[in-house]
């Protein structure tokens, strides 16, 4: 089975056309105002629009509020919620009861207790994405971390590896981690906030070739 490719932190109609394109199964939006990838609810309806079912669509946030989440779950119709604060295993099993899509959780693997206290997620989450640790903002900043700590474990939780890759290193990736998704977000921008859709496209070949 081919690896599954989010891009996330989209903010228009050709990028977002340009991920589906290359072979992106996922497509993201932030709606998280301190980050540069930050869209509104009303803009990521537009473009969740866009993508129709030809893609996954995931709504990130972070350390929202459930009202914030709820309008975001109204208006926006993702496939996914992804959160990416500090958000209990318990908060987030209540959410997706209540709201009946996946919820994904991002944690930041700074080390091999990072991911032995990841089982408190067993049960109430779809799916883990390991990030690098979380810096000013809690994901997008390009910094990778060690795969390997990720050797040997057994995961209980489907997952997604993200955190600093790029069209350069993600084969190489997908080949240390066996990663059956992979998440993206600076690493095909050529500033923060801005995509490039030549970085999308080989983004995406690197991937599938991998």
């Amino acid at each position: 089975m081919s690896v599954m490719i989010k891009i996330c932190g989209l903010s228009t109609p050709e990028t977002v056309e340009a991920a589906i394109a290359a072979g992106a199964t996922h497509i993201g939006f932030v709606h998280f105002e301190p980050s540069p990838r930050h869209v509104t609810l009303e803009q990521a309806r537009e473009l969740r629009g866009l993508v129709g079912n030809r893609a996954k669509t995931v709504l990130l946030t972070s350390n929202a509020d459930i009202d914030t989440v709820s309008r975001g779950l109204n208006m926006v119709q993702p496939d996914i919620m992804q959160f990416h604060g500090s958000e209990t295993p318990e908060w987030i099993a209540l959410v997706r009861e209540k709201i009946g899509v996946e919820g994904w959780k991002a944690l930041g693997l700074k080390d091999a207790g990072t991911l032995e206290r990841s089982a408190k997620f067993i049960g109430k989450v779809d799916r883990l994405l390991f990030d690098a640790p979380a810096k000013a903002l809690p994901g997008g900043n390009g910094e990778t971390f060690r795969w390997d700590l990720l050797n040997g474990h057994e995961h209980k939780v489907d997952w997604a590896l993200a955190g600093g890759l790029t069209p350069d290193n993600v084969a190489e990736a997908i080949r240390a981690t066996g990663a059956p998704l992979v998440d993206t977000s600076s690493g095909v921008e050529s500033e923060p906030g801005v995509k490039d859709v030549d970085l999308i496209r080989a983004f995406c070949k690197a991937a599938l070739e991998a």
